[in-house]
């Protein structure tokens, strides 16, 4: 199995109290997030972040990286996707975590488009729940035929989760978002949303100031 890595960002205050694994989209790589590390540190002086490159390079741009691969020919693409690059991120996410000597509550996942969809995919079935999951422009994968009852026994944990998209997306359009809430909502998962006007396949300054807000309020002691 291959082993992810990225750049890596050391926590403002100089102990790491929290872990922010940020997944990117595809075809970009782990340098396309880390920034906002940067922006958010302010927010979030005890978290270490890392950016992981995904594990295949793209096809549709081979400078870039893939988490998994996209023909859009192919309706089940995105849930066979999905779940073989699970096992790969799961064992990533452990090994920072020990490296960092966090326990696995003091994660948060990040995503960006196919790194939204990674997310919440290997967020919900995690043993110990994260603190919050964010997903910037992305959508729920859902399985070809979803049997709800077996669909629902694989979701193993349940964290805060907040969704930002654009709402001149016009590559995962808009409602996305909403049909996202309500597999959410059938799960139990407790979901909020924030809609960026006027914003393509992106992040505007208002969504990037809600994301770093919810994490900020999901690590603070309860």
């Amino acid at each position: 199995m291959a082993e992810l890595d990225g750049p890596r960002l050391e926590p403002k205050s100089g102990e790491a109290r929290q872990l922010v694994v940020f997944l990117h989209g595809y075809g970009a790589d782990g340098n396309d997030l880390i920034d906002v590390g940067r922006a958010w540190q302010p927010m979030l002086p005890n978290a270490a972040f890392v950016s992981p490159h995904a594990p295949r390079p793209c096809g549709q741009s081979p400078s870039g990286r893939e988490w998994f691969p996209l023909t859009f020919r192919d309706p089940n693409e995105r849930w066979v996707g999905v779940n073989a690059a699970a096992p790969v991120l799961e064992s990533f996410l452990n090994a920072e975590l020990a490296r960092r000597k966090l326990p696995p509550s003091a994660l948060a996942l990040v995503g960006f488009s196919q790194g939204t969809m990674m997310s919440l995919h290997a967020g919900l079935r995690r043993a110990v729940a994260p603190a919050a999951i964010v997903g910037y422009s992305g959508m729920l994968v859902l399985p070809p035929d979803p049997d709800p009852e077996k669909f629902a026994a694989e979701i193993k944990s349940r964290p805060p989760v907040l969704l930002i998209h654009g709402d001149s997306d016009d590559l995962i359009p808009v409602q996305a978002v909403f049909h996202a809430a309500q597999g959410l909502a059938a799960l139990e998962v407790p979901a909020e949303w924030h809609i960026s006007p006027g914003t393509g396949h992106g992040i505007d300054q208002e969504g990037l100031r809600h994301g770093g807000e919810f994490l900020a309020k999901a690590f603070k002691p309860r």
